[in-house]
C-alpha cells in the first residue's frame, strides 16, 4: 500500500481469492491458560450503577470519549465502542447510502476548485458541440404520408431515426471524452478527499493521465456488450417475420434490458477498479463483479436513487431556462402550438445551453462521488480497506493521530 489512490494492489484482497494483505484482527494465541483471577465477583455486579459514586474509595469513572455505551455501541453500562476515523469526507467504515451521498457533496464542496472547474470545462465543451450539432447537422423531421402504407411509414420512420442518430455521432464522440476526463480527475480527487489530503487539478491530471486509454477501451467496451445483447434478444424474433417474429422479438428486447440493467450494476465498480487499483480493463471488469457479488440489490438501489437524484437537480435548474428561452424566442413556441417541427433559433440553444452547463457541472461530480465511494464501501465491507486507508492518512481506528 502507498499513499497514491492505488490502496492496493490487484489480486491482493480476499475477495480474489488469495492470502489477505490488508491487515485484519489478530488472530488468538495458541495459549488457552486462563488469564482471569481465580476469585471472580458475583454474577450481574460487573456493571456501572446508574448514578455514578463520589467520594473517596469511589470507583474510577470511564476514561473520556468513550461515553456510557453498553456493549455494541448501545446505550447502558459497560464499555462502547470508539468512534470510526474520519480523516477526510468519509468516516473509515461500512458508509449508509446517506454517507455515500454526503460524501459525494462533501468533495464537492471541499475541493470546489478542481472539482467545479473540471466539471465546467467539460460541460462547456461538451455543450457546444450538442448545439452546433442541433443548429446544423440534425435533419428537419421527414413529412410522413398520410396515405401510406404501414411499412412505408415504418421504414420512412427508420431512415429519419438513422440519419439523426448519425448527425449526432460528432456530439456523442465529444461527450465520451468529456465524460472519460472527468471520471479520470474526479476519481482521483476523490480518492484523496477520503484520506483528508488537498490535491490541485495539476496533480489529479498526472496521477490520472496514465490511465486514460484503458478508460476509454472500458467505456466503450460496456456499451458493446449492451449493443450485442439487444441484437442477439430481437435478432430470432426478426428472423422469423410476421405477426409472431414481432412478438418474439418483442420479449426478446425486454428479456435482454433485463440482462442488461443487470449487466451494467454488475460492472458498475470497473472504473474505480481501473483507475485507483491499476488494473487492466478486462481485470477490472471482473474486479468490479465480484465487489459487487452479493450486494446487488444494493448497489442497484443507491445507483438508483443517485440517478433519480441528478434528474431531478437537471430538471430544476433546466426548467426555468427553458422557460426564459421560449419566452425570448417565439419561433420555438409557435412551432409547438402549431403541431409543426420547432425551429430551434440561436436565443433559444444558447440560454438552454446554458442551463444545461450548470446542471452538468453539478450533476458530474455527484455521479462520480457516488460511484468512487461504493467502490470504497464495498472495499471496506469485504477487505478491511478501512484499517488500510486509516494507516495512510496517518490516523489510528478511533481517529487519533498515530505518534
Amino acid at each position: 500500500m502507498n499513499d497514491t489512490p492505488g490502496w492496493a494492489s490487484p489480486g491482493s484482497a480476499p475477495s480474489d481469492g488469495q492470502d489477505a494483505t490488508v491487515p485484519g484482527p489478530a488472530a488468538p494465541a495458541d495459549d488457552t491458560a486462563s488469564k482471569w483471577s481465580a476469585s471472580q465477583p458475583p454474577a450481574g455486579q460487573w456493571s456501572a450503577p446508574s448514578t455514578p459514586a463520589t467520594g473517596p474509595g469511589a470507583p474510577p469513572r470511564p476514561a473520556p470519549g468513550w461515553g456510557n455505551a453498553g456493549p455494541g455501541g448501545g446505550p447502558g453500562g459497560g464499555w462502547g465502542k470508539p468512534p470510526a476515523a474520519k480523516p477526510g469526507v468519509i468516516p473509515l467504515r461500512p458508509l449508509s447510502v446517506g454517507e455515500i451521498l454526503d460524501g459525494a457533496v462533501s468533495t464537492m464542496r471541499t475541493h470546489w476548485r478542481t472539482v467545479l472547474s473540471v466539471s465546467l470545462v467539460v460541460a462547456v465543451i461538451s455543450q457546444i458541440g450538442e448545439i452546433l450539432v442541433q443548429r446544423y447537422l440534425i435533419p428537419q423531421p421527414a413529412a410522413i404520408d398520410p396515405n401510406a402504407t404501414a411499412s412505408e411509414v415504418l421504414r420512412q420512420t427508420a431512415e429519419s431515426t438513422q440519419s439523426s442518430l448519425l448527425a449526432q455521432a460528432p456530439s456523442l464522440i465529444i461527450t465520451i471524452i468529456g465524460t472519460i476526463f472527468v471520471t479520470a480527475v474526479l476519481t482521483v480527487v476523490i480518492s484523496r478527499s477520503v484520506l483528508g489530503r488537498p490535491v490541485t487539478l495539476s496533480e489529479a491530471w498526472n496521477e490520472a493521465r496514465p490511465r486514460l486509454l484503458q478508460l476509454l477501451g472500458l467505456t466503450l467496451l460496456v456499451p458493446l456488450i449492451s449493443v450485442v445483447l439487444i441484437t442477439v434478444g430481437i435478432l430470432p424474433g426478426l428472423l422469423v417475420g410476421s405477426a409472431g417474429g414481432a412478438v418474439l422479438a418483442l420479449l426478446g428486447a425486454m428479456a435482454a434490458v433485463v440482462a442488461i440493467i443487470w449487466l451494467m450494476v454488475r460492472l458498475s465498480l470497473a472504473s474505480p477498479a481501473l483507475m485507483l487499483e491499476r488494473q487492466g480493463v478486462l481485470t477490472a471488469l471482473r474486479r468490479s463483479a465480484k465487489l459487487v457479488s452479493g450486494s446487488w440489490w444494493r448497489i442497484f438501489g443507491i445507483q438508483s436513487l443517485t440517478v433519480l437524484l441528478v434528474m431531478f437537480i437537471s430538471l430544476v435548474i433546466a426548467l426555468p431556462f427553458s422557460v426564459i428561452a421560449m419566452a425570448v424566442d417565439g419561433s420555438v413556441l409557435d412551432g409547438l402550438l402549431s403541431g409543426d417541427a420547432p425551429d430551434f433559433g440561436w436565443p433559444f440553444l444558447i440560454i438552454t445551453g446554458i442551463g444545461a452547463v450548470i446542471a452538468t457541472t453539478i450533476t458530474y461530480p455527484i455521479s462520480a462521488g457516488v460511484s468512487v465511494l461504493l467502490y470504497v464501501d464495498q472495499r471496506i465491507r469485504r477487505e478491511a480497506l478501512d484499517l488500510e486507508l486509516a494507516r495512510a492518512a496517518g490516523v489510528s481506528g478511533d481517529g487519533t493521530p498515530r505518534g
